[in-house]
């Protein structure tokens, strides 16, 4: 009986150390981040503590342990963590455990990254590089934005009545306009100006003040400087709140391109409502994109640096068109670029057959042309058109890719595809090969029906 007992305590202790170390195995592969990282474990036990009630910039990857571009992200959030200790705070939540939390936040896929800013309950998603210098420049851009609203709201709450000027907080990329410069800064520059006119003991102006801001600083990099925001006192310069009739404040009025006539600006008054607004008055005025036949690896690199998406189009061999039927590819896609180039995409084009490491990687294949695919550089996904190469069936298939939807996958290689140096397209219809032309006057052919010995 006691031998029976030993053994059973035996087998019990021998299940219990399996168990453990099971549970040590499990937890070590499924763990991305240890305590030894910079890195802020996050929970739903202690989300609401360490990020929305913070006073830092927090930036928070939701991940899930088994997913592989979370794995490929952690050592770079690693690094990026490490680097931006002491100025903002970088966290990681196990969304496959928590998913009550990420669905707080909209996530859908991982891993998905947060801008935890100013305002702690709007969140902005980061689309930027997934490396640790694209991560870290994205973490002192929103630092910089929250310093500079600290210093606005500061500066107006310190503020001595009109005496007080500008707003503190437009610094930066809003201009600053005055009876004095405002016709040569405005007038004498072709480009889209939103001006807001302001009192500086205005409470809607003091609330309107960061947003106004936070959507200069987008507005100028996004449209490369083609639309600017600018401010006002009109309680300081009032020769200009006289001339376009201020009669409340704040009032926003927007000066078109070589227009002096304002109108009045009827949008929304958040970051986002304003940087929309501003894109769509871009949109307005901007040429459509070229669409850029690919000459050679500078082509296809430029568009996918310059550009979220780029839109590969492999169209038919000159032989098998004509110069006519290319022509009239072309044009689609032209009319295509113009309908969509408020979204700033790549447009480059290329024959069947003369890039065709390219047309693998995107998963084109080598037939079925005409063909098109949508390449995102950053995420190195594609996604392929698979509708008629019209102008229904292509708007179809930019429209779904514009909201998200669809079918992606990545990139063959995980890298920009190497591209052929080719001579670009000189208008004309194909020539067929000229075949080499052989003189049989010497050959005699009587001598054909002897038998050779």
């Amino acid at each position: 009986m006691a031998q029976r007992w030993t053994c059973s305590r035996s087998w019990g202790l021998l299940l219990v150390v399996v168990v453990v170390m099971l549970v040590a195995y499990l937890d070590k592969t499924a763990a991305l981040y240890t305590s030894s990282d910079d890195v802020v474990e996050l929970t739903p036990s202690n989300f609401n503590r360490e990020v929305l009630q913070s006073d830092s910039v927090w930036l928070v990857e939701f991940f899930a342990p088994w997913c592989g571009h979370c794995k490929s992200l952690a050592p770079e959030w690693k690094k990026a963590a490490t680097a931006l200790k002491g100025v903002v705070k970088v966290g990681a939540v196990d969304a496959d455990a928590h998913n009550s939390l990420g669905s707080n936040y909209g996530v859908g896929g991982f891993p998905t990254i947060k801008i935890f800013g100013a305002n702690k309950n709007k969140p902005e998603d980061y689309n930027g590089a997934r490396n640790a210098q694209g991560i870290v420049e994205s973490a002192i851009a929103a630092a910089r934005s929250l310093v500079n609203e600290r210093l606005g709201d500061r500066g107006s709450r310190g503020g001595s009545g009109s005496e007080g000027g500008s707003h503190s907080g437009h610094k930066g990329a809003v201009v600053e306009l005055t009876d004095d410069n405002f016709d040569k800064t405005v007038f004498d520059d072709q480009t889209t100006w939103l001006v807001e006119f302001f009192a500086p003991w205005c409470g809607h102006c003091k609330r309107l003040e960061p947003e106004w801001a936070a959507a200069a600083a987008v507005v100028k990099e996004q449209t490369q400087g083609k639309v600017k925001l600018a401010s006002v006192d009109a309680t300081v310069h009032r020769m200009l709140a006289s001339r376009y009739e201020i009669r409340g404040f704040p009032t926003i009025k927007i000066f078109q391109k070589g227009e002096r006539e304002p109108t009045d600006y009827e949008g929304g008054r958040t970051k986002d409502d304003i940087v929309s607004s501003a894109m769509d008055f871009h949109s307005a005025n901007v040429l459509p994109p070229e669409v850029l036949e690919v000459l050679d690896h500078s082509t296809l690199t430029k568009c996918s640096d310059e550009h979220q998406l780029c839109i590969i189009s492999v169209l038919p061999h000159i032989l098998d068109t004509g110069a006519s039927g290319r022509s009239k590819y072309l044009d689609t896609l032209r009319s295509m670029a113009d309908k969509y180039k408020k979204k700033q995409w790549g447009w480059v084009w290329t024959e069947a057959g003369a890039q065709p490491t390219l047309e693998d990687a995107v998963g084109i294949g080598g037939f079925g042309y005409p063909a098109m695919a949508a390449m995102n550089a950053r995420k190195m996904k594609y996604a392929i058109l698979r509708g008629a190469f019209n102008d229904h069936g292509i708007n179809d298939f930019l429209w779904e890719v514009s909201l998200g939807r669809g079918s992606t996958a990545p990139v063959k290689g995980a890298a920009v595809p190497s591209v052929n140096t080719v001579e670009p397209w000189d208008g004309k219809d194909g020539q067929l090969p000229v075949e080499e032309e052989y003189d049989l006057s010497d050959v005699e052919l009587d001598d054909l029906d002897k038998d050779e010995l």
